[in-house]
């Protein structure tokens, strides 16, 4: 277990505490960008890391009753075959072909710098969603819910199974504009047991594939497991306004560096 990993996934972690943001938003491009990892073996590791990570959450958010399982099950109707699509396609093509690659990168690159993006424009989401904000639109989508729910899992499900990215900022995102009747700590719960699931079946697509370093998935445990916990007190005393703005420039960042 190397010690450098074990202190970015407590950094990692502490920030996910902190702003809620998807863990693979943030791990996948540092350790791409940072220690060289290849981008496939950082994308199939960090899915089944996320997986492990949120099993304990969701089952705390079940004994609350704080989640929607018709929401879940929706969304994964969407998301599995678009998941299991994207994973067919990998391993047409070959996980470690160079067309694969660089189809992972840039798609990571693009995820990372929407996943930014959201965060800056949080507010405006709620607004659109509550209908203060284009009206028209909050009744188009609340006729066709279902729908537009099994399509955007449709769209994560692919995402996810290519980036890692996805499930947490985007999937939090499109819950806010289907369903802003819905309570944030319910709508947590919700994303985060369609994420589980969701990443247990890209994790273990990878997995099978060969994408997952099982060394440095122990050691990013060890350190994300304390770090969201940490996190998650500390970002009571941090200002919101402050830490989301930082991570988010942090995340176009590199983003860019993916992309470009």
């Amino acid at each position: 277990m190397e010690a450098i990993y074990v202190a970015v996934g407590l950094g990692v972690g502490v920030l996910v505490g902190v702003t809620g943001i998807g863990g693979g938003a943030l791990m996948t491009p540092i350790l791409v960008l940072g220690f060289g990892i290849p981008v496939t073996t950082a994308v199939g590791t960090d899915l089944v890391y996320a997986c492990v990570t949120k099993i304990s959450a969701v089952i705390g958010y079940a004994r609350r009753h704080a989640l929607r399982w018709d929401v879940v099950g929706l969304l994964l109707c969407g998301s599995l075959p678009g998941a299991i699509a994207m994973l067919w396609g990998l391993h047409a093509v070959g996980t470690q072909s160079i067309a694969a690659t660089a189809a992972i990168r840039t798609g990571l690159g693009i995820a990372v710098v929407v996943s930014a993006l959201l965060l800056f424009a949080k507010r405006h989401i709620q607004a659109i969603g509550r209908g203060e904000r284009l009206p028209r639109l909050k009744v188009f989508v609340k006729r066709c819910r279902p729908v537009f729910t099994v399509a955007v899992g449709l769209v994560l499900g692919a995402l996810v199974a290519l980036t890692s990215v996805g499930a947490g900022t985007l999937g939090t995102a499109a819950l806010i504009m289907l369903y802003p009747g819905m309570l944030v700590q319910t709508m947590v719960g919700t994303e985060i047991a369609h994420a589980v699931l969701l990443t247990a079946v890209a994790g273990y697509g990878h997995w099978s594939q060969g994408n997952v370093d099982h060394e440095l998935l122990f050691s990013l445990l060890a350190g994300s497991i304390p770090g969201a916990y940490l996190g998650s007190h500390l970002g009571l005393r941090l200002p919101d306004r402050i830490v989301r703005p930082l991570v988010a420039c942090c995340l176009i960042f590199l983003g860019g560096k993916l992309i470009f």
